[in-house]
């Protein structure tokens, strides 16, 4: 079971035989979830609002938690399509007058701005299967948990560790 939720990442290793579960091994990371994922677009987002701009929106509470809600609706977004649009009207003013946030954000650029996140998550995998005693090989089938276990670099991953496609037939 691969389960990256919104704040914490666990991997449990099971044998499920005759309707019997055995816990295997456990492993994970407490302090990475999709709210990292977020976290990196959001970063990514204010840098290029000040770049193109001018304006650093890091102070203002109220644009950044517009940025959150953008970030996590983009993440999403690019799980399905290859690019997605983040626009954002009225995000600040200043004396010129009102700014707009308008930003594409490609999946290539959202890989390239979590690949260490991506990363972290192989440790704790590779870590529970050597608990384990066990080989990527070994494993029937992954069991694919949590909303950013859709992102496709996530996914990606779980293949290169396990050789085999996460099962997704589970609602995040």
């Amino acid at each position: 079971v691969y389960d990256l939720g919104g704040g914490t990442f666990d991997v449990s290793i099971l044998d499920i035989d005759d309707g019997v579960i055995e816990v295997l091994a456990t492993a994970g990371n407490n302090r990475l979830g999709g709210d990292d994922f977020d976290e990196c677009i959001m970063k990514w987002m204010a840098s290029e609002f000040k770049r193109t701009d001018g304006v650093d929106l890091s102070g203002d509470k109220v644009a950044m938690q517009r940025l959150k809600e953008a970030a996590e609706k983009a993440k999403i977004e690019l799980s399905g399509v290859t690019s997605t649009n983040i626009n954002l009207p009225y995000i600040t003013a200043d004396a010129t007058g009102p700014k707009h946030l308008d930003l594409t954000l490609t999946r290539a650029k959202f890989n390239e701005l979590t690949a260490h996140l991506v990363e972290a998550t192989a440790g704790p995998v590779r870590q529970a299967l050597s608990d384990a005693g066990l080989t990527g090989n070994d494993i029937h089938k992954v069991l694919m948990v949590g909303g950013s276990s859709r992102i496709p670099a996530v996914q990606e991953m779980v293949k290169k560790l396990t050789g085999k496609e996460g099962f997704k037939g589970i609602n995040p």
